[in-house]
């Protein structure tokens, strides 16, 4: 075997994973998404702390709803195995934005700016662990 189908083959081998590492997947990535509904919801009910929230950090009033639904909707992506990791990049790009949004507003780094970053990890390890299609594409080595 030549380097090249040795480097071909490696990429194409993927890991297996265990039930438990599977349903850990599931766990984490449902997690998740029920805190992004909640908050995508709360964005389309505007009640008054979050419409007062999001005035402060410079964005109009109405693009509260919009937002909200957007969220929705990338979450429902996520949540089905056939279009989770389109559902997954669209959820890191929303999640950037916030990251950006709260580095403009000058906000303190591990309570406010990181928090997205910290909700795009659990969102990619548990699309990890859940979907096969991930594991091909960063592919760990023991």
């Amino acid at each position: 075997m030549n380097a090249e189908n040795s480097i071909e083959h490696s990429a194409n081998e993927i890991r297996p994973v265990s039930k438990a590492q599977v349903w850990t997947g599931r766990v984490i990535s449902i997690l998740l998404a029920l805190l992004l509904i909640m908050g995508g919801i709360m964005d389309v009910m505007k009640p008054d702390f979050v419409v007062k929230t999001t005035t402060q950090m410079g964005y109009p009033e109405g693009m509260l709803q919009p937002l909200g639904v957007v969220v929705l909707i990338c979450v429902i992506l996520y949540l089905i195995p056939n279009t989770a990791v389109l559902g997954g990049i669209l959820l890191t790009g929303y999640l950037g934005g916030a990251v950006a949004t709260h580095v403009r507003a000058g906000d303190p780094l591990f309570s406010h700016v990181l928090v997205p970053v910290y909700f795009a990890t659990l969102l990619w390890g548990g699309l990890y662990l859940r979907d096969a299609r991930v594991r091909a594409l960063i592919p760990f080595r023991r």
